[in-house]
């Protein structure tokens, strides 16, 4: 009799709890993982394991975030971007080696935690150990330009990609502080070598649409240049270059925006670059 209320009692609570589990916020799943100062003496010589872990939560977790973005899901809650860098740190210390805490860090610290220096930070604790790896001052002189400014810093990065990677595109990056070869040319050149060389599917379907919007906003700026160029003027809004015949087809936004030029004449998306999401 016993056991026999004990398994009515399971069968009562293993419905509710299931369905709690399956249908609960999405920073929920990310889950609690110990500090970096617990988990190194518990990881004993088995560092390089646990931190390949806790990247592979991460990237599960976030596949499963974007995957629902895409998807239109407008009830899935926002991703847990401090937990995910949280995790990826706690990695780094782990096994400061691990190539993909760095790659996957460096896909949603700049673009989505708008964490420019906590990426940088990052990235140069990897250059300490990773210094044959091209890919880590080159992600930090991006950086540097296209979202800090700092033009001096991103050259001093590109001089250190040049030197590791001997490619003459990089070789130029540090002799042109970037300002004048255009933000969205270097935006789109950084985008197109993300897309090529991301491992993990989501980081790469997110390279892909955000490379996808910035060429078209090149559209719009090629466009523009033309249209001052012959009436004198800059264009007043995105539309004006269409119905013009400037711009055919209209530009779309990716991420479901709409383009239209910012107070500087810059142009600027209604979408921010990011997919809608639940707000609190």
């Amino acid at each position: 009799m016993i056991l026999l209320a004990g398994l009515l009692g399971y069968a009562l609570l293993i419905g509710p709890f299931t369905s709690y589990m399956a249908h609960k916020p999405m920073v929920e799943k990310l889950g609690y993982v110990p500090s970096v100062k617990v988990l190194k003496p518990l990881s004993a010589d088995q560092k390089e394991v646990v931190a390949a872990s806790l990247v592979f939560k991460v990237m599960m977790y976030y596949g499963d975030v974007v995957g629902r973005m895409m998807a239109g899901d407008q009830t899935a809650a926002p991703a847990d971007l401090k937990g995910m860098s949280r995790l990826l740190h706690n990695t780094v210390q782990l096994d400061p080696y691990n190539m993909d805490a760095y790659y996957f860090a460096q896909s949603f610290l700049t673009w989505d935690a708008k964490q420019y220096q906590v990426a940088n930070e990052m990235l140069e604790y990897g250059m300490k150990y990773r210094t044959w790896d091209w890919n880590l001052p080159f992600f930090a002189g991006f950086n540097s330009a296209f979202f800090m400014h700092d033009y001096q810093k991103a050259a001093q990065f590109f001089q250190k990609t040049g030197e590791l990677s001997g490619a003459q595109l990089h070789i130029q990056l540090a002799g042109r502080y970037l300002q004048q070869s255009g933000q969205t040319e270097l935006a789109i050149r950084y985008l197109t070598g993300m897309v090529r060389s991301a491992k993990n599917s989501a980081v790469q379907k997110t390279y892909q649409i955000r490379l996808e919007a910035f060429q078209q906003v090149q559209r719009i700026e090629v466009a523009a240049q033309r249209y001052l160029k012959e009436k004198g003027t800059h264009p007043a809004t995105v539309e004006q270059l269409v119905q013009g015949g400037y711009l055919s087809p209209a530009p779309v936004d990716p991420y479901g925006g709409h383009f239209y030029f910012d107070e500087s004449g810059k142009v600027a998306t209604t979408s921010k670059f990011a997919f809608a999401t639940k707000t609190k």
